[in-house]
């Protein structure tokens, strides 16, 4: 039988999504967006197969905010390439415990799709082809993702770099001592400051 379409996929989405932020990705569940929604856990199957096909809607509408459009021309590519990376990071980090999900199921989303298809096209015109613009692209990808789980599951703010520096300096004095510096970096700091190192390692 045809699905019932009183229920959208965005709000199919939304929900899921405002479990996710609320209680983690371990949250999820077919039974917690059918509580969200106040219908049966049997009445939610009538809309989606699955928790995947949930997940699959959930990226759809993180990555739905990524703003896709080429930036202009005019500026270096370097230059447009941080302005998607920033893009990407903005709509992700608003919601940082799909991130798992978004690297699972982004090659399902039109709007993830589009970011890359732009992406690529900028490091085509910058002089990336075969094998290199294969790694560039990985290489960003693994940045952005990689960059905002640290940010938000291991800031440097954290206990964490308070105990890396109380370390022994004896034993670690280069651990112990960039410990110290890193309570003086702020999470742009630390994000844009990286990705500026691995722009410049594309440029050479």
């Amino acid at each position: 039988m045809p699905r019932p379409r009183s229920l959208t996929p965005r709000r199919l989405a939304s929900a899921a999504l405002a479990v996710i932020d609320r209680e983690g990705l371990a949250g999820l569940s077919m039974r917690a967006v059918a509580q969200e929604l106040g219908l049966s856990t049997m009445a939610l199957y009538r809309y989606v197969d699955d928790r995947e096909e949930l997940e699959r809607l959930v990226v759809d509408l993180v990555l739905d905010d990524v703003d896709t459009t080429p930036p202009a021309a005019r500026a270096p590519w370097h230059e447009r390439i941080e302005t998607m990376v920033r893009r990407l990071r903005d709509a992700m980090s608003a919601h940082p415990a799909t991130l798992p999900l978004t690297l699972v199921h982004r090659h399902h989303s039109p709007a993830g799709l589009r970011w890359s298809e732009t992406v690529l096209a900028i490091l085509t015109e910058a002089g990336f082809t075969g094998e290199r613009r294969v790694v560039a692209l990985r290489g960003l990808l693994g940045y952005v993702i990689g960059a905002i789980q640290l940010e938000h599951l291991g800031p440097m703010s954290g206990a964490g770099t308070t105990a890396i520096s109380a370390l022994p300096p004896g034993e670690f004095p280069l651990m112990a001592e960039t410990a110290r510096h890193a309570r003086n970096v702020d999470a742009d700091q630390e994000f844009f400051g990286g990705l500026a190192l691995l722009l410049h390692g594309l440029r050479a």
